[in-house]
């Protein structure tokens, strides 16, 4: 599949593009942060550069330094809004991996001590729910530009 049909057929790019929906925490020229729709834990958000790349091989190196500056305000807003005890940051390439949508991104998950571990929901998160999280950490995300 070439890399315009990869994209075209991309939930992420449909995301960024508008054509899909998405509870946005911070956008700019090149990432996006917005809230996991199947939540492993409360403030599950996910960072992805808008340029499509399928995982860290395929990204742009300025899109890749993006992410992680991004990577860092999102960390500090999660610990401002959550107050977690720990926050995992997994990036995951190729389905053996465990990655499931082919378009580079980044998981920034807020843990609490002794409860399970999972990149992953298993069950959709709460529309109304994710949008208050969302919000809530765009507003912490914006105190630490």
């Amino acid at each position: 599949m070439s890399e315009t049909s990869a994209a075209s057929n991309c939930i992420f790019c449909s995301i960024v593009d508008g054509r899909a929906p998405a509870h946005t925490v911070y956008e700019d020229e090149r990432i996006l942060v917005f809230m996991d729709l199947f939540p492993a834990h409360e403030g599950h958000a996910l960072i992805i550069p808008k340029r499509h790349g399928e995982n860290l091989f395929d990204v742009d190196p300025d899109d890749l330094e993006a992410v992680m500056r991004a990577s860092v305000r999102l960390g500090e807003a999660q610990k401002h809004v959550f107050s977690p005890d720990g926050i995992a940051v997994m990036q995951l390439n190729g389905a053996a991996a465990g990655q499931t949508v082919f378009h580079y991104h980044m998981h920034l998950i807020p843990r609490l001590k002794g409860e399970p571990f999972g990149v992953h929901g298993k069950k959709q998160g709460d529309s109304r729910v994710l949008a208050a999280q969302a919000a809530r950490l765009a507003a912490a995300f914006t105190l630490r530009a």
